[in-house]
């Protein structure tokens, strides 16, 4: 039989914050239950655009024409997405093939978001200014065109170069992606799955098909030398809150890592990561960025997420296998026409 947990939620109606008592699941171990699959897609930008100023939410006409915008933009992408086999098929010097098409699209989110931005601070709902020095990499998110630049690259798409791998963003590498830590909506994939069992939390990202497995049994951190891609992570519940904070992150990605930028060094952050369930199939994701050597500012952003039936399946990078071996030959055959001309 299920236990249950009586949590306290406060919901925003007529400018009055009313108390409504919700039921939570309880796990066999007594813990509030996070298990499933849930869906993080969005449709919010990370930054607020600057017309909205200090506004944090939107209007009901507003969210209905941003949910116009957002359907009149998935037709236009599937009368392109029509031919797209034979534009492929039939191109001359192209310079991507533009092979992604709509069928793993997630243009439209399963729970609308009020806010003008994910990010929730600093107010102005922007990333924080970085400290004097730090390094703001940019490149090309298409990848199409590279941008020189040095080692090493840590934004996700695009790269510097084709003197090797190292030259290449992360994802096109198969190393990091926008399941992080911390969790930033892409494309497609937007999913993880959670599974708890006495002193364990493990959270599975569709996307890179990566899997961490967090303790809750106040364990210390691993000794500050030890470095990982997805960091040190620990948990613990506050209420029906699931708090899980890592560290321990290499220097290889950044403090904060987007498609086509990034952000100083991961090596100095601290994540916080806050997992809030609002009702029966709803939770908040919160994420906080503590990076004083990076950023003038904390950064906190919230997504919500909505539990779904679907099945999380493997996903398997060819970018790896196939994509960074065919651009670095093309590479190899660029630097051999250019010596022959010579």
């Amino acid at each position: 039989m299920k236990k249950t947990i009586i949590g306290s939620v406060l919901l925003l109606f007529s400018n009055s914050v009313l108390a409504a008592e919700m039921e939570f699941s309880l796990t066999e171990y007594g813990h509030p239950d996070f298990q499933g699959v849930w869906n993080f897609s969005t449709s919010t930008p990370l930054e607020r655009a600057d017309e909205y100023g200090e506004t944090e939410f939107l209007s009901d006409d507003e969210i209905f024409e941003h949910k116009t915008n957002r359907e009149n933009t998935w037709d236009s992408y599937i009368a392109i997405d029509s031919n797209i086999s034979s534009r492929i098929l039939n191109a001359v010097k192209a310079r991507s093939v533009g092979s992604v098409n709509l069928f793993w699209g997630e243009l439209h989110p399963l729970r609308e978001n009020r806010r003008t931005s994910l990010i929730v601070h600093p107010d102005d709902g922007k990333i924080p200014s970085v400290q004097p020095g730090v390094v703001v990499q940019k490149g090309d998110p298409t990848g199409i065109t590279e941008i020189p630049g040095i080692r090493p690259v840590r934004y996700t798409h695009g790269g510097i170069g084709g003197a090797g791998p190292e030259d290449r963003g992360l994802s096109e590498r198969c190393l990091v992606f926008n399941s992080g830590p911390p969790l930033l909506a892409g494309a497609y994939n937007n999913n993880i799955q959670i599974v708890q069992n006495s002193d364990h939390v493990a959270i599975l990202v569709e996307m890179g098909n990566d899997a961490r497995i967090i303790p809750l049994d106040q364990r210390l951190h691993a000794p500050e030398r030890i470095k990982l891609w997805s960091g040190d992570s620990r948990g613990y519940f506050d209420g029906n809150t699931l708090v899980v904070e890592t560290r321990n992150f290499t220097d290889q990605i950044a403090s904060l890592g987007l498609q086509g930028v990034a952000y100083g060094s991961g090596g100095s952050r601290t994540l916080t990561e806050r997992f809030t369930r609002t009702g029966v199939e709803t939770m908040d994701y919160e994420f906080t960025i503590d990076d004083p050597e990076t950023f003038t500012d904390k950064l906190v952003a919230v997504i919500p997420m909505t539990k779904t039936t679907a099945r999380i399946f493997e996903y398997a990078c060819h970018a790896g296998n196939y994509a960074i071996a065919n651009i670095l030959a093309g590479a190899r055959q660029e630097e051999k026409v250019i010596t022959q001309t010579n």
